[in-house]
């Protein structure tokens, strides 16, 4: 019999949750004789970047990743998230299949997700469970995408605003959130004070709290999973 093996990456700052994707990848491939995993694991963006710099560098493929969403930023600021991580692996790896895995189940973020990844499985961690683990597994490896039955039920509702926060909306909010002072925001942000203002009011109207100060702003970024 012909053996196929996958290598998977599974990153994630949640022991419990990478020793769950390992037991379904182990239940999978004792119950597939033909199927086998080789398995990486990274715990943040810095060390999972430098996993997929090392393997593209080596011309070695990488096949399924199960990418957590709220990772700890990297030391640079740089990359801010999970979803950051998942556009630079986009272009070292274009043809491996992720999986991305959030706590957050709010429209705007699961459709900015949507927008920057366009993933091949989408999981909502509450939604997790030993079976759909494997049903996961399976259907990415045969016929993606899956997406969990939360995500599912979000994508049939219709969004109030089509508008998705984009990198540099990303960028304030989160430089904002570690006590950066507007005034210092052009020298970070490739906007003016002017631009940066406009910018604060558009998200403000989206969040539905056009009148609200920066303090609820951030806080309501936070609730939404921006930050």
């Amino acid at each position: 019999m012909e053996i196929k093996k996958y290598t998977v990456f599974i990153i994630d700052d949640h022991p419990l949750i990478t020793e769950a994707y390992k037991s379904a990848l182990d239940f999978y491939s004792s119950e597939n004789e033909g199927v086998q995993f080789v398995v990486k694991t990274a715990q943040n963006c810095d060390s999972g970047l430098k996993l997929f710099s090392y393997f593209t560098s080596k011309k070695k493929s990488v096949d399924i990743i199960f990418l957590d969403i709220k990772l700890p930023p990297s030391k640079d600021g740089e990359i801010l998230s999970g979803e950051d991580l998942g556009i630079k692996i986009k272009k070292l790896q274009p043809k491996a299949k992720i999986i991305v895995s959030t706590t957050f189940n709010d429209n705007y973020r699961i459709h900015s997700i949507f927008k920057s990844l366009n993933p091949d499985g989408f999981l909502i961690k509450n939604d997790i469970a030993p079976n759909e683990l494997i049903e996961t597994i399976d259907t990415i490896i045969n016929d993606p995408p899956y997406y969990s039955k939360t995500v599912v039920k979000l994508l049939r509702k219709e969004v109030s605003n089509s508008f998705t926060l984009d990198n540099i909306d990303r960028k304030l909010l989160y430089e904002l959130s570690i006590g950066t002072k507007t005034k210092d925001l052009p020298s970070l942000i490739p906007l003016s004070i002017a631009g940066i203002e406009k910018r604060k009011r558009q998200i403000k109207q989206v969040f539905g709290i056009e009148k609200q100060d920066d303090k609820v702003l951030i806080q309501t970024a936070k609730e939404k999973g921006f930050l």
